[in-house]
């Protein structure tokens, strides 16, 4: 079984494109922003993670809180935690201390007898899982020394880990191993902006222990070496609890369970049409093995994991709807011009004022909505990745996927609530009746561009 988006079935229904081009830019204090983009990436998480401002702070009892006060309760801690794996926020994964001001302890040998030293490189808020392959550009001074050094020393690995949402200079605890498989020298062709073009493989995680040169990070002289301890998850996991005959009937109850779950979520999104939903075939075909192996768990990790990113893009898409519409009108009306001569991007000192306006607002907008969503659903990965053994990551996953169903559920009793209400009166009636006809005509002219994935018994391949 290969992994693929086309497990994800995606209905563009509130994307609105110019014509055949597919998104628009609008720029303002020197950044670009996607608009009218359905296109399936990590680009907008990254931008997400790296330009939105301070984690608002959520109720104690939300899914997602940033709590930034030193004190404790363990026993009321220990409860959440059972019951809630990110209810700390970005304190429920691990992170080294800080390298920022920070002075190497002066120790270059090992402390650990199963340990190594790896080059780090931080690569923002994007959390990478093994067996996945990643192709890198490499253009920094810093980075270029590590990439000759690896290639010098015959190693040619190094250790990638999510860098701190609001912390420079912090890194997560566990981290992925890239395996470096193919180079290419492109600064002839770059006129040395870029130095290589590197494709690579990640075949395990790292547990961080320390960094040995700290300094490092202030003074970007060079690249940051750390102790860390290479799990290789290349080959099925040789766990003590695994070995066992309770560790093999105890995973094959999770395993069973996690499809089961698994199936719930998908019969629930098909039943109140989601925009971003799983196939049918997905359920049928789910991995959830140990090892990194196409009938590995990982390759259902992943799976979830651009399931969040098509949900975080359709919100981003419905968010900009208005937007896009007025912008298309101003356009028509105010340049002239016809449906196919409008632009695939247009600058912001070409809006008008009211346009200039609703564009920072929308700024605004998006920055608190979809902020949690981007912080939660990476330290969703984060909590994963650090998972000990096959089991817990199968217990984590499964929770993340009945809460996704517990959300869906509870939207369907509301949706009850209020079509039972509208339905009390004749008059309540005939307005219902007339916006769900509105609702269709406008679903059904929205999507005549879209893509679809239909829900085949391939889905998978």
């Amino acid at each position: 079984m290969k992994f693929s988006r086309e497990a994800l079935l995606f209905l563009s229904t509130v994307t609105i494109s110019f014509s055949s081009f597919t998104e628009a830019f609008v720029s303002w204090d020197g950044r670009t922003t996607t608009f009218l983009s359905n296109r399936w990436s990590h680009s907008y998480v990254t931008w997400a993670a790296t330009n939105f401002g301070p984690t608002p702070t959520r109720t104690k009892h939300s899914r997602l809180r940033m709590i930034e006060d030193d004190v404790d309760d363990d026993e009321e801690d220990f409860d959440e935690d059972a019951a809630e794996p990110l209810s700390k926020g970005v304190r429920s994964v691990s992170w080294l201390p800080t390298v920022a001001n920070a002075k190497g302890d002066g120790v270059p040998e090992l402390t650990r007898k199963d340990s190594e030293i790896l080059p780090l490189f931080p690569l923002g808020g994007i959390v990478y899982t093994p067996n996945s392959e990643h192709i890198l550009n490499i253009f920094e001074p810093r980075y270029r020394q590590m990439y000759n050094d690896i290639l010098m020393n015959g190693t040619k690995r190094f250790v990638v880990s999510m860098s701190h949402p609001s912390e420079s200079g912090r890194f997560a605890q566990t981290g992925v191993l890239f395996e470096l498989e193919d180079l290419k020298e492109v600064s002839e062709q770059t006129a040395d902006q870029i130095k290589y073009i590197c494709n690579h493989k990640v075949t395990g995680r790292v547990k961080l222990h320390r960094v040995l040169n700290p300094e490092a990070w202030q003074s970007r002289d060079t690249y940051l070496r750390v102790e860390g301890t290479i799990t290789d998850d290349s080959v099925k996991e040789g766990e003590s609890a695994s070995s066992s005959i309770y560790g093999v009937v105890g995973n094959a109850k999770e395993e069973k369970a996690l499809k089961s779950a698994f199936s719930d979520l998908i019969e629930i999104q098909h039943e109140l049409e989601e925009d971003v939903r799983f196939t049918r075939a997905s359920g049928m075909t789910l991995s959830v093995k140990p090892g990194s192996g196409e009938d590995g768990l990982w390759q259902t990790i992943r799976l979830w994991q651009s399931f969040a990113d098509q949900r975080l893009m359709a919100r981003q898409n419905e968010l900009q709807r208005d937007f896009q519409e007025k912008l298309q009108a101003f356009l028509k009306k105010e340049r002239g011009l016809t449906e196919e001569e409008l632009p695939s991007a247009i600058g912001f000192d070409d809006l008008s004022p009211a346009l200039q306006v609703e564009v920072q607002e929308l700024q605004k907008r998006m920055a608190i909505e979809l902020r949690p969503l981007v912080l939660e659903s990476t330290l969703t990965m984060q909590k994963v990745l650090e998972a000990e053994n096959h089991t817990e990551r199968l217990q984590l996953v499964r929770h993340f996927v009945e809460a996704e169903t517990r959300r869906l559920t509870t939207k369907k009793t509301l949706r009850g609530v209020f079509s039972g209400s509208s339905m009390g009166t004749g008059e309540g009636s005939d307005q219902s009746e007339k916006r769900l006809t509105e609702s269709k005509r406008k679903n059904e002219n929205s999507s005549k561009p879209s893509s679809i994935f239909t829900d085949e018994d391939d889905a998978f391949q």
